[in-house]
């Protein structure tokens, strides 16, 4: 299937950038049976949403070669060799930039020379390989909340009419002081039940409580001392729109606290 109008939009949880390379991560796999098993319809460029680029105003990268930014440290050397050259959305950029203003998101900026970090192309690495599909990357904002990124999504809604995929990309659960390297198979009862309170949150159609989930669910600080890995979630899912079916699509644990846990939300046709 070739881009035509895109019924779904994803939230993907990325984890270490580890994926890249190990194989024995289950969502590695899980990444890279995606136009297998997950979604099939080519789109026509891709915008994606990480936890790795922060920004105090809304900004998206308009570049015509994506550069492969190594926004991380002390892993092997292998993973500073691999690259994603996958081509820039110049066009998508200022489609963004003009949804977004038009519905009073003030500044929105566009940054001609940022390259995707890795929150972007260790997935899209596995997901499209061929790095032949166009991407643009927009920026997240610590200083607002959860209910701004799922309007700043709402408003990025016609971008699927248009053909183009919509991707958060980050963590169902992020707290990096609390992994456990000798977890094993076992998992944190706190992640756990964070983690099975926003599936079902999702699934239910609770938006306004995964909006809210400071006040709502259980462990929320602790799952996400920052938000900078859940944010990607709310544009993925207000984009997708509040009658939109959520679906788990992945699940899988590292390090005893890490989540995998990825979504598929679809618009009733």
């Amino acid at each position: 299937m070739s881009a035509g109008r895109i019924n779904e939009t994803f939230y993907i949880s990325h984890g270490s950038p580890m994926l890249a390379i190990d194989d024995s991560l289950p969502a590695r796999h899980f990444l890279k049976s995606w136009t297998h098993q997950i979604f099939q319809q080519k789109p026509k460029s891709v915008l994606i949403i990480s936890g790795h680029w922060e920004t105090y105003e809304p900004t998206v990268n308009a570049v015509d070669r994506c550069d492969t930014i190594y926004d991380f440290y002390g892993f092997p050397d292998p993973m500073y060799k691999l690259k994603y050259p996958a081509p820039g959305a110049p066009d998508l950029a200022k489609r963004v930039q003009e949804l977004l203003t038009t519905s009073g998101f003030k500044h929105v900026k566009v940054d001609k020379k940022r390259g995707l970090d890795h929150g972007a192309w260790v997935p899209l690495m596995l997901m499209y390989p061929q790095a032949n599909i166009p991407v643009c990357q927009l920026s997240l904002q610590m200083n607002k909340d959860a209910t701004y990124h799922y309007n700043m999504g709402r408003a990025l809604a016609p971008l699927k009419e248009e053909g183009v995929l919509i991707i958060g990309s980050g963590s169902a659960t992020h707290n990096l002081r609390n992994l456990d390297r000798n977890a094993g198979d076992e998992v944190a009862p706190w992640a756990a039940q964070f983690d099975k309170w926003l599936e079902d949150a999702l699934v239910s159609g609770r938006h306004e409580d995964v909006n809210n989930y400071l006040e709502k669910a259980p462990n929320a600080k602790k799952a996400h001392p920052s938000p900078d890995h859940f944010y990607p979630l709310h544009v993925a899912l207000g984009a997708a729109g509040e009658d939109a079916k959520a679906e788990l699509v992945h699940r899988s644990w590292s390090l005893g606290t890490l989540s995998y846990a990825s979504y598929k939300f679809t618009v009733p046709s």
